[in-house]
């Protein structure tokens, strides 16, 4: 690299020396990463560019024999070892596994990303550019293939080379819950020490591994950060990094012709002071002269939930993302519907009750005519048997009737049995196969019947984007200035596209100036404003009292926070690389459960105490009690009427018998002679006939 080369004999020279340097010095991944008890000297050793793409040779080789070894690729077995004088050359065969998974690699090494394209060419990769002075050697840029050499600035250079640990870095930010709020003693705090939340935990951990002293700041406009379609200016977290005379490649053409009087507020906000500069074009006499602005750099690096976009990233540099979210919808927590009193009847739909009713009459009809056709199911009388009773009435030929044919499948369906059972092989599969359908519908009704007694549900309105788009009863809208807005704005979704035609033609309007706007709105509106918001938000918020707000469906796209820094910043890098080693040991995991669950006010989610969830209420099986009221009640009815009936009937009875007793005709004149002649004739053994 440039800086393993001794310049010191033409520094005086006067001569021009401009070089790359690929190791970067600043970078913590040194040669100290490396096992002292090997390398003693690791710290204070020089590292040449040649040893560290030594170093990353060796990684590239790992890396790409660990792929191998992961996908079982055998390279140690024996084969054709090919051929290199041969016309053509015949290849090692195991060569092109090893190949293959060279160019797959993509690791962090000392010389930066190490990645391939398809023909083995290295890609994706920064390398610093250093001129040589007659002070020294100085960091005049970087170069990488796809911005190309981007030069630093005087101011920025000095910036850079300053120490971090000898000034105090302003740190930007938001107001906004669970992120950053005020203590509730703020007023007799200073400093940092006013504030707590996720962010304000992020922040201190940052600086903790970049070894920097810092201090928040809270955005004077309350914005995130957003640009103004007609003056192009920004505002928010994103204009304070942007804008100031720290900064200054960065320079914001206003398209408008205003004079320096006129500048926005955005501007103004941001510490932006205007000065007229005439173009190139305006000094040909093409057009007038228009306004640059050019303001005071107010804040060094912004630790807020500020999602990367694209837009943004034109004009700042973001971290790898410490939190991943997406676009949510917001609504009111509809009023939970208890279980009416006939809900025993849920777990299966109605067209099923009424298939089983159906199914029921069917198969004792089948019942009874199975009975009826097949010869087994009649009782043949024997004449050798001699009757049980005299008097009583002789047993059916066929037990089966439609009465007992209905009772016998009512048995069946509810696990009760029957005092009778079919006797043919027709009946026997009649019945079978209803004791099967039965245990399949009591068993499927039994596993859904705890979940719909014991559960309160709620009936939510909207459950989708697509929901929301096809209606017009509920309004929905986003925050006036962010990258919720910004998102429906230029999306090229149909239905996300018919939401932002509504959002932006709405009246009143359904943008809001804060997000706590917002949820007041949702929670006033009674169920007709639903809020897009990030999900994170919305889950804090869904666990904060009064509990009264719930997200519905799923994100409707998926983005992360980051932390910005001015383009070219010298604590990109640091910051970046401590982003990253946060959510490798798991801090960010602890901080997201910290502020968001464990400080939670309404309880898990979804889910309720053990005693709620298992205890059966009245109310749950009312309807039970219900129909065994109504069914002892039809009984003593039923009772009833059937004495009513035998006592008349036995009335009748008692009467007819109590007249035929009292009418005693005169006996006949001739009776005693046939008696006496009957009794003679048995006595020669002739068979005597019954009178």
């Amino acid at each position: 690299g440039f800086t393993d080369i001794l310049l010191e004999r033409v520094m005086h020279g006067g001569a021009n020396i401009t070089g790359f340097q690929i190791v970067n010095n600043e970078n913590p991944m040194r040669w100290v990463r490396l096992d002292e008890r090997e390398f003693p000297e690791a710290k204070n050793a020089p590292l040449k560019y040649t040893s560290a793409l030594t170093h990353d040779a060796i990684l590239v080789i790992a890396e790409a024999f660990r792929y191998l070894r992961r996908q079982r690729v055998d390279v140690s077995r024996r084969g054709s070892a090919g051929d290199c004088l041969a016309n053509p050359a015949v290849p090692w065969s195991q060569g092109i596994d090893i190949e293959r998974a060279l160019k797959m690699v993509q690791v962090q090494g000392m010389t930066g990303n190490i990645q391939f394209d398809t023909y083995g060419r290295r890609t994706n990769y920064t390398i610093d550019v250093y001129e040589m002075k007659v002070t020294g050697s100085r960091k005049a840029g970087y170069w990488n293939e796809y911005e190309r050499f981007v030069p630093f600035s005087d101011q920025q250079i000095s910036n850079d080379s300053a120490s971090s640990e000898n000034r105090t870095i302003v740190v930007t930010t938001i107001l906004e819950s669970p992120y950053v709020m005020y203590k509730k003693n703020h007023e007799q705090l200073e400093g940092n020490e006013r504030y707590e939340g996720y962010c304000v935990d992020l922040a201190y951990e940052i600086a903790k591994h970049v070894r920097i002293k810092y201090k928040l700041s809270i955005v004077a406009d309350g914005k995130y950060g957003a640009r103004d379609p007609e003056t192009k200016i920004w505002n928010g977290m994103v204009g304070e990094l942007v804008y100031g005379t720290g900064q200054p490649n960065y320079l914001l053409e206003v398209i408008s012709d205003v004079l320096p009087d006129d500048l926005p507020d955005e501007a103004v906000a941001a510490g932006a002071e205007a000065e007229v500069v005439r173009s190139d074009q305006a000094v040909r006499g093409d057009q007038a002269s228009r306004p640059v602005i050019r303001g005071n750099q107010r804040a060094d690096i912004a630790v807020a939930p500020l999602t990367i976009t694209l837009v943004r990233e034109e004009v700042i540099d973001f971290s790898k993302p410490f939190m991943s979210l997406g676009i949510s919808i917001m609504i009111k927590k509809p009023q939970k519907s208890k279980p009416g009193v006939f809900s025993f009847l849920d777990p299966l739909a109605y067209e099923i009750w009424m298939c089983i009713v159906f199914a029921y009459i069917g198969v004792s009809v089948v019942l009874f005519l199975v009975s009826r056709f097949s010869p087994y199911e009649w009782h043949l009388e024997d004449n050798n048997e001699e009757p049980r009773d005299p008097q009583s009435p002789p047993d059916p030929p066929n037990e089966f009737g439609i009465f007992n044919s209905l009772w016998f499948s009512l048995g069946a369906f509810m696990q009760q049995g029957c005092d009778i059972s079919p006797r043919s092989l027709s009946g026997r599969i009649v019945g079978g196969v209803w004791w099967f359908f039965t245990l399949i519908i009591i068993s499927s009704y039994t596993a859904n019947l705890a979940a719909f007694l014991t559960v309160e549900r709620m009936v939510s309105p909207i459950e989708s984007a697509e929901d929301l788009a096809k209606q017009t009863e509920i309004a929905y809208g986003t925050l006036d200035s962010g990258s919720t807005k910004e998102f429906f704005r230029r999306s090229k979704i149909a239905v996300y596209e018919k939401m932002w035609s509504y959002m932006k033609s709405a009246e009143p309007s359904v943008f809001t100036k804060t997000t706590a706007d917002g949820v007041a709105r949702v929670r006033k509106s009674k169920g007709k404003f639903a809020f897009l918001l990030e999900s994170t938000m919305n889950e804090y918020i869904e666990q904060r009292k009064p509990c009264d707000t719930m997200k519905v469906g799923g994100n409707l796209d998926s983005k992360g926070y980051g932390v910005a820094t001015p383009k070219g910043s010298a604590l990109r890098t640091p910051v970046n690389l401590a982003v990253l080693k946060l959510s490798e040991q798991g801090i960010l995991d602890k901080l997201k459960n910290k502020w968001w669950y464990d400080k939670g006010e309404c309880g898990a989610k979804d889910s309720g105490s053990k005693d709620k969830t298992s205890a059966l209420s009245l109310s749950n099986v009312a309807g039970v009690f219900y129909i065994l009221v109504g069914g002892l009640g039809l009984a003593m009815m039923v009772a009833l009427i059937e004495f009513c009936y035998k006592s008349r009937a036995e009335s009748k009875r008692m009467k007819l018998t109590k007249n035929t007793q009292n009418f005693k005709p005169a006996p006949a004149t001739n009776t005693q002679n046939y008696a006496t002649y009957r009794e003679g004739y048995n006595v020669y053994g002739t068979e005597s006939v019954k009178i």
